[in-house]
This record gives structure tokens, C-alpha cells and sequence, in this order.
């Protein structure tokens, strides 16, 4: 086969599995935007991922995330180990920009070709992540970084949705924050592997564990326990300890990555599925649906027993598209 018979995204997959940040960084775009050839590139990857530790970082506005993940990459850095950040900034709801000042605070590893970060807007995206998140994070995985940290958004008791994408995951608060952490309980506290007192210089850090304590002992005791653990991510404070410990936990589920791969791609799968579905019920370009939508306002059906029907209607449409 000559070169120019080759699918015209080939060459950017090999120089992203080479490890060619520019690769990695037209990848990205392409993805974030859906252009075309962008599930194509991701197709190809497939086979080539699990090669990254991915860490998740989550918590409230103001907790230190962002700091904490500097001093991360410094210390990571220390060890010789290579990284890739994707930090997810809030967009605003008025102009759809973002300011991305996560990327701004870790500008001091701009000229080290051991670290990627790329700050992408959450375009409105609830959940602390964003649509095409999980794209992202592949390309990445497939770029090869020792360790990829994910940032959220600030996030409160329902943004999860880095359960889907980290392998570890660590939920900051800082000490003395005690509404924070009555955020948190509700949702996020559950996801924990590692629940960071970042600021544990404060007065109130003791207390701020104490109470992270107590919200433990409230969890499912079949779930696994996380651990707890202090830092000062402006002095360094701590670092060496929780690096240590993320290490240890990337060493012990690099054997089940690919097992979890397959979890974490149903959830994927399910809510890209969703997205489908759900835009075309809204849209209304369907007369299968409009006559469905017609026997539920006409109390003919429930809508649980509709849902199955538009299920079968999608089908019969696209039948042959994608065997199942």
C-alpha cells in the first residue's frame, strides 16, 4: 500500500504514539472540536492505551487544586517521571469562554518537554469534566506520559464524572473549609481514593480531619476506605508522601487497567449513546417519534414503554450501521 493510499489521519497517530507533542497537540483539538476524522484518530489509538497512571483531582472552588497539581509535577518531575495535565476550566454562561487560569498557574513547566498541559473550557458540560473529556484523556494516553492528572472544575457533590476517567482518585478540601466538606459528602466524598487537607498549616486542619473522619465512618463499609492525607502545596509540605503513595497504586493496577478500561467504556458508551438519543427526540425530525410523543399525550402508552419504542424506531432507521 503507498503512502497516499493511507487514511489521511495515519500519520498523526504515529507521531502521536511517538510521543510528537505537536501530534498530541493537533490531536486534542481535533477531538475537543469533534472534527472530522477525530473518531477515527481515537479508533486507532484503541489498541494502543493503558500506557499512562491517570490521577483525578477534584474539589471545591478555592481547595488549592490547581497548586497542588504544580507541586505534583515538580515532585513527579524530581523522580524522573514524565506527566500530562488536562485541566478543565468553567466556562462562562454569558460569552461561552474561559479564562483557563489553571494552565497560568502552572506556567513554570512551560519549557520542560517532560510535562504537556493543555487547560481546555467545560463549555457549559455539568460534571466537572466535559463532552469530549474522555477523548481527551485517551490522546494522551496514547501520547505515553508516565502519569496523566485530570483537573476538574470546581466541583460540589455531583460533579463524579472522574470516576469515569482515573484510575486514582484524589478529592481536596481545605482545612477550615467545614461547608465545603458538608458539600461534599452527598457525592464526591464517595469517589475518594485519597482525600487531601491541602492547607494543613491552617489552625483548623485538625479539625478539618476530624471531620473528613467522621464522614468516612458514613460510607458503605463495603466500599474501599480512603486515606487521608496533608498537604501545603505552596511550601511542598507532604508531596513526597502522597506521590509516593499514587505511585504505589499506579504500580498495583497496571495489571487490571485494561479490565477497568472496559467499566469505565460502558459508562461512556452509555451516555454517548444518551446524547444521541437525546438530541434526536428533541430535534423532532423523526415521524416514528412525533407519533410516539402523539400515544403518550394521548395516554396510550407510558412514557417508560415509549422509550423502548423510540429504541426500536432509531433501530429499524439505522439498521445495518452498526452491528450490535
Amino acid at each position: 500500500m503507498s503512502d497516499a493510499s493511507l487514511p489521511a489521519h495515519a500519520g498523526l497517530v504515529d507521531r502521536l504514539l511517538k510521543g510528537d507533542p505537536r501530534a498530541l497537540a493537533r490531536t486534542i483539538t481535533a477531538v475537543e472540536n469533534e472534527s472530522p476524522g477525530s473518531s477515527a484518530i481515537l479508533a486507532a489509538i484503541q489498541p494502543h492505551l493503558g500506557r499512562s497512571n491517570i490521577i483525578g483531582v477534584t474539589g471545591p472552588p478555592g481547595a488549592g487544586k490547581s497548586t497542588l497539581i504544580d507541586a505534583m509535577i515538580r515532585e513527579l518531575r524530581l523522580r524522573g517521571r514524565t506527566v500530562g495535565v488536562l485541566a478543565v476550566d468553567p466556562s462562562s454562561p454569558i460569552s461561552g469562554g474561559a479564562i483557563l487560569g489553571d494552565r497560568i498557574r502552572m506556567n513554570g513547566h512551560a519549557g520542560d518537554p517532560g510535562v504537556f498541559v493543555r487547560s481546555l473550557a467545560s463549555r457549559g458540560h455539568l460534571g466537572g469534566l466535559f463532552r469530549a473529556a474522555w477523548g481527551v484523556v485517551q490522546a494522551m494516553d496514547a501520547y505515553g506520559p508516565d502519569h496523566i492528572i485530570v483537573e476538574t472544575v470546581g466541583a460540589g457533590q455531583s460533579e463524579v464524572e472522574i470516576v469515569d476517567v482515573a484510575h486514582m482518585r484524589l478529592v481536596l478540601c481545605a482545612a477550615g473549609a467545614g461547608d465545603d466538606i458538608q458539600a461534599l459528602k452527598a457525592g464526591i466524598l464517595e469517589i475518594a481514593d485519597i482525600l487531601v487537607v491541602n492547607k494543613s498549616d491552617h489552625p483548623m486542619a485538625e479539625q478539618t480531619t476530624r471531620q473528613l473522619e467522621a464522614m468516612l465512618g458514613l460510607r458503605d463499609p463495603r466500599a474501599q476506605t480512603a486515606k487521608i492525607m496533608a498537604t501545603v502545596a505552596t511550601t511542598g509540605q507532604g508531596l513526597p508522601e502522597l506521590v509516593d503513595e499514587l505511585e504505589a497504586a499506579a504500580r498495583g493496577t497496571q495489571i487490571s487497567r485494561r479490565l477497568d478500561l472496559k467499566v469505565r467504556l460502558r459508562r461512556i458508551l452509555a451516555d454517548a449513546t444518551a446524547d444521541i438519543v437525546r438530541a434526536r427526540i428533541l430535534a423532532g425530525e423523526t415521524e416514528a417519534i412525533e407519533a410516539i410523543c402523539d400515544r403518550i399525550a394521548s395516554g396510550e402508552i407510558a412514557p417508560a414503554e415509549a422509550a423502548r419504542g423510540v429504541l426500536l424506531a432509531l433501530r429499524d432507521e439505522h439498521a445495518g450501521d452498526c452491528a450490535v
